[in-house]
């Protein structure tokens, strides 16, 4: 299922995507719950998170920075970038 949506196309709702050529956000989700559907650009451009599994104290510790100071946004869900950020990048 391919769905486009103000010029761009996404794979399904609730899918993340890179966005390159973006000029500030690296991510972009196509967000459907219940009747609403909105677009939510997250993350900065040529940061990197941590990962899933981070190896080394540093990264644990950006890894862990980052959920600590986020958490409230990240509760707020779907329709939050905090969410996705946590989501897709941590």
């Amino acid at each position: 299922m391919t769905i486009y949506y103000r010029g761009e196309r996404f794979k399904d709702y609730n899918t993340p995507k890179k966005t390159p050529k973006h000029h500030s956000k690296s991510h972009a989700v196509l967000v459907k719950a219940g009747d609403k559907i909105r677009l939510i650009r997250f993350g900065q451009q040529g940061v990197e998170g941590a990962g899933k599994n981070p190896k080394t104290k540093k990264e644990q510790a950006r890894r862990a920075s980052f959920k600590a100071r986020h958490q409230k946004n990240i509760d707020k869900g779907i329709f939050s970038p905090a969410y996705w950020a946590d989501k897709v990048k941590w």
